[in-house]
């Protein structure tokens, strides 16, 4: 790493910037993986056979999980 990454964040923080894209690369994963777990569960209990429900709640998941980025990403302006 070069000293400028360790460098805190211009805005007062004391974390350097890189943890807090690290933070929102699990909160990408955690969003994400809840709705397919959602759907895993939803799935489990009906009788379908093709995995519907998986694919919509992890299909939904995604934008959400971006909007939640576009929103954390929008407040560091």
């Amino acid at each position: 790493m070069t000293a400028k990454q360790n460098q805190p964040n211009p805005k007062g923080s004391s974390n350097p910037t890189w943890i807090k894209y690290m933070g929102l690369s699990f909160q990408l994963f955690a969003t994400i993986g809840g709705g397919t777990a959602l759907g895993w569960w939803i799935q489990q209990q009906s009788t379908l056979k093709f995995p519907f429900w998986i694919l919509l709640c992890s299909l939904a998941a995604v934008p959400i999980a971006f909007y939640s980025l576009w929103k954390s990403m929008q407040q560091d302006k």
